[in-house]
């Protein structure tokens, strides 16, 4: 049996990271969250990603700087970016560097589950 593809979360709002994560696993998808972007680099769990969600204004590293870290070691998943602040600047970035989407929230979940569908297939 082939393991689920990892969906992997980085918000650091709690309610929403778990709201994110409870959808994705009712799916059947395999799912961690972390609450900031230096856990999840620290994690090591870039490599398993399948598809990564992240917010783009979290304390710390942003979501947008983390993505450009990952770019830059060769290790970026698709990736989707959610936020409760959008801005055009941040989203040129964003799709510049290959993003899948630049969503603001609140975001609708079939939106979510059919750009995650669309990268890694059925679970």
């Amino acid at each position: 049996m082939t393991p689920a593809a990892l969906v992997s979360i980085v918000e650091d709002d709690e309610l929403v990271r778990e709201a994110i994560a409870n959808l994705i696993r009712s799916i059947g998808w395999e799912v961690l969250s972390f609450d900031s972007a230096e856990a999840f680099l620290d994690s090591g769990a870039a490599r398993r990603t399948r598809c990564l969600i992240s917010d783009v204004t979290m304390p710390g590293m942003s979501g947008i700087a983390m993505h450009a870290h990952m770019l830059a070691t060769g290790h970026a998943p698709p990736t989707i970016f959610i936020t409760g602040y959008p801005s055009a600047q941040d989203e040129t970035v964003a799709l510049a560097n290959g993003a899948l989407a630049y969503l603001p929230k609140p975001v609708d979940s079939n939106v979510i589950l059919a750009i995650v569908q669309q990268v890694i297939g059925p679970p």
